[in-house]
């Protein structure tokens, strides 16, 4: 059994490079453009839903196409980004993941809860090109972020398949809770009003359920903003019904 009381011995070298890390400070390299405007409704983690687009736009300073050389080799990659919803000044070292039912506290570190020391998110999307654009440069097109409109992206690496994919690894507490998803009904004459080429991710956000984990009341109406939409739904049992579609 590990003893986490025992004394730490002082290393000058190590305490000044500690120092010099905290005083790290983080450069925001890009925004994300996905469809969604706020955070419900977003995947609960990066790749759930694969027909989901976004776009990385780069901030004037990182545009430069050399800083790309090579990315056309990967399939996937990490971005690194910020939780710009959720930064504040304290932290607690227990959280309440909502897929336990908002009622069991786990350790800050043993989740993926955005209420962190550092509201840091860690997220692997495919890579479905590059392209130039005359006025914002280098745009990185991807699937399956899980990362509202606007969101600040502050590192991009490749994904690498024989050391970043462990097939064999222990998902924890949040291994058996994706185990199914909802059947989504989703009259023709409503899903007519979303653009063709988005209808798919959405009908796949929804099969994801979009609710807390532990909201189950079948008279509830909620509602998940994608693109200039609303799209209000109530869910009974493992169904899902859109009810109505507002444009916004």
């Amino acid at each position: 059994m590990s003893d986490l009381s025992y004394p730490v011995p002082s290393h000058p070298k190590k305490e000044a490079n500690a120092e010099k890390t905290e005083g790290l400070q983080l450069k925001r390299i890009a925004r994300i453009s996905s469809d969604f405007p706020t955070k419900f409704g977003i995947p609960r983690q990066s790749g759930l839903v694969s027909s989901l687009k976004s776009t990385i736009i780069m901030e004037p300073e990182y545009r430069d196409i050399h800083a790309f050389r090579g990315i056309e080799e990967y399939t996937h990659l990490w971005l690194i980004w910020e939780f710009s919803e959720a930064v504040r000044d304290t932290w607690s070292p227990t959280v309440l993941p909502p897929r336990l039912g908002g009622k069991t506290r786990m350790g800050v570190f043993a989740t993926r809860s955005p209420f962190r020391p550092n509201a840091l998110g860690l997220s692997s999307v495919r890579f479905d090109g590059l392209e130039i654009d005359p006025v914002l440069g280098p745009l990185l097109h991807v699937s399956g972020a899980d990362l509202m409109d606007g969101t600040p992206i502050y590192d991009i690496k490749p994904y690498l398949p024989f050391t970043d994919s462990h097939p064999d690894a222990s998902a924890g507490f949040a291994g058996p809770v994706y185990s199914k998803s909802l059947q989504v009904v989703f009259p023709d004459e409503k899903l007519a009003l979303i653009p063709e080429d988005k209808r798919q991710a959405l009908l796949d956000v929804l099969a994801e359920d979009p609710r807390p984990a532990y909201q189950n009341n079948p008279d509830r109406l909620y509602g998940v903003e994608f693109l200039n939409f609303d799209v209000r739904f109530r869910v009974a049992e493992d169904v899902l019904t859109v009810v109505e579609v507002v444009r916004g």
